[in-house]
């Protein structure tokens, strides 16, 4: 899958759980949404573009703290 299309589902996740109050809460709910609804290597291209600096400036600042909070969690098991 393509990673712009990914990044624009994972900001419009973000933009969903931007409207929590508690930031706590909407990191981990982003986090949680990508973890059980998305497929292992749709979660490891999204990750791998966080390495790539022109990519992660694309996503939204609240979804971009998720993933690197997260990023042990959502990263597939081998």
């Amino acid at each position: 899958m393509d990673v712009s299309n990914l990044i624009r589902m994972a900001n419009r996740i973000g933009e969903f759980f931007a409207s929590i109050p508690d930031r706590d809460e909407a990191l981990e709910g982003i986090a949680l949404h990508i973890q059980k609804f998305w497929d292992p290597r749709m979660r490891l291209r999204l990750l791998d573009a966080l390495s790539d600096e022109q990519q992660a400036q694309q996503l939204l600042p609240l979804v971009l703290e998720s993933l690197q909070l997260h990023e042990q969690q959502l990263r597939p098991k081998p």
